[in-house]
């Protein structure tokens, strides 16, 4: 381990071959997205095409897209497995694997048979316009790529030395440029590349630290105590708290869209499932590699710790991939949610606003990447803030309406889904701001939010059942 360092320059690092291989991966990547558009179809309804391929999404384009586009936080997770070791493989892992059972298991099915493009256009069928505009207004702020437009913005940082902020910005840019161009195809077409960059690179890393320094006692020698533990010292209010939000992914717009832009219901759920093994394996990888840094580099920041430690431990040539690995799992997960935020705007909150919704569309990626990047110097670069944040409102105040839409068709009316979303939505903002007791400050406000959508959309279910029988 002396040969180690936090203080490693990483441009310096990486010697010819490693920029050749970084340079292929990124050659391969454009050649990929131009590749796909070469592949579109003449015909057909254009604003189809660039918004779901024209519904013609094969189960390997799905498996890739879906499966690259839902770690983009790499330097998030890495922080926290840091902070608080295998805490991070269950509240970022385990959890949300169920929910991605559930979602296969239970949802495609009665999601397909919509043939929506949206998640907020299924809102529309389903409830009606005011529960449409509620969708659509807490899918753009839960789809806000925040902490990914700073993912960029750190990997620009530790590669070439250039400020945080400036990082973000040109980075978005960029990747708002392919993407608005493309369309889902761009995002698709480059996700295949990105899939199989982003897996081998973190593999390389686990197992070359095994080969190195040895398996699990060598980690239970070097890391805290507290490293072994579910909670990481977090309790287990905060913990669980991640479960719940985990069930996010039921309403989760890149699931939605994927199944919507699926060829039929069969794909879109062996799909789901295969992706769910694909992603075990993932943070098996990413948590262990981790740990690995901690252990090796405790003084190393602690969201650029793995990255620096990585570098330090690849030989010449894997450096270059890795580095293309990790550029490829922020890339596949900011575009994919730069593209549906900004459909959000153009195709469901203004779409009668514009006479080419493409066009707006492709206007609406930057302001969105504008916002993210807003955002991100608003939480002061808090991974773990950013996520429980964005991701407690959608999750707290969508998820129980749209799931007893599921369930009960028909039951809830356009106004009570309205009224509990925002209902919801303005008791978590209470709830977080006013002063508590230390007992009470335990319980978060995503909680309080849950609980106050299912008592209103339970007495909805009930009295719409009652004027069914009547």
């Amino acid at each position: 381990m002396k040969n180690f360092t936090p203080d490693i320059k990483v441009l310096a690092a990486l010697d010819r071959w490693d920029i050749a291989v970084f340079i292929l991966v990124l050659l391969l990547t454009a050649a990929a997205v131009f590749y796909g558009q070469l592949r579109k179809s003449k015909g057909g309804d254009r604003l189809l095409d660039y918004m779901l391929m024209g519904r013609r999404l094969s189960l390997p384009m799905f498996v890739a897209t879906l499966a690259a586009s839902w770690y983009g936080g790499i330097f998030g997770v890495n922080e926290i497995t840091h902070n608080y070791g295998i805490y991070n493989f269950f509240t970022q892992g385990v959890f949300w694997y169920a929910a991605y059972i559930i979602f296969a298991l239970f949802l495609v099915d009665k999601i397909k048979k919509y043939e929506s493009a949206t998640m907020p256009e299924l809102a529309l069928k389903m409830f009606g316009k005011k529960a449409s505009a509620t969708a659509a207004v807490f899918t753009f702020a839960g789809i806000l790529p925040v902490s990914y437009a700073l993912s960029l913005g750190v990997f620009l940082h530790l590669v070439f030395a250039i400020p945080v902020l400036a990082g973000m910005v040109l980075g978005t840019a960029f990747v708002c440029l392919y993407s608005a161009w493309g369309g889902f195809r761009a995002v698709v077409f480059s996700d295949i590349v990105q899939f199989f960059v982003m897996c081998s690179a973190v593999f390389l890393v686990l197992a070359l630290s095994c080969a190195r320094f040895g398996g699990l006692e060598f980690l239970k020698v070097s890391l805290p105590a507290g490293h072994f533990s579910i909670t990481g010292g977090n309790g287990w209010f905060n913990t669980l708290a991640w479960g719940f939000i985990a069930l996010s992914t039921l309403v989760d717009p890149a699931f939605y869209q994927r199944c919507f832009a699926a060829e039929n219901a069969k794909t879109a759920r062996r799909g789901i499932l295969i992706c769910t093994f694909i992603w075990f394996c993932f943070d098996i990888c990413t948590t262990g590699g981790a740990l690995y840094a901690r252990a090796v580099l405790p003084a190393a920041p602690a969201a650029d710790a793995y990255f620096l430690y990585s570098l330090q431990l690849l030989p010449s040539g894997l450096r270059g991939f890795f580095v293309a690995g990790v550029l490829a799992i922020i890339l596949s997960t900011l575009d994919a949610f730069l593209f549906i935020a900004a459909n959000t705007l153009g195709y469901d909150l203004l779409k009668n606003k514009f006479k080419n919704n493409i066009l707006a569309s492709q206007i609406f990626f930057f302001i969105v990447a504008a916002i993210a990047i807003l955002l991100a110097v608003l939480f002061e670069g808090n991974f773990k803030k950013i996520w429980f944040v964005m991701g407690s409102y959608m999750s707290a105040c969508l998820l129980i309406p749209m799931l007893l839409g599921h369930i009960w068709p028909r039951r809830i009316s356009d106004n009570a889904f309205t009224f509990s979303c925002l209902f919801s939505a303005a008791a978590i903002t209470v709830w977080n701001i006013i002063p508590k007791s230390e007992t009470l400050s335990a319980v978060d406000g995503f909680y309080v939010g849950v609980i106050l959508n299912i008592f209103i959309l339970g007495f909805a279910v009930i009295n719409g059942r009652e004027k069914a029988h009547t």
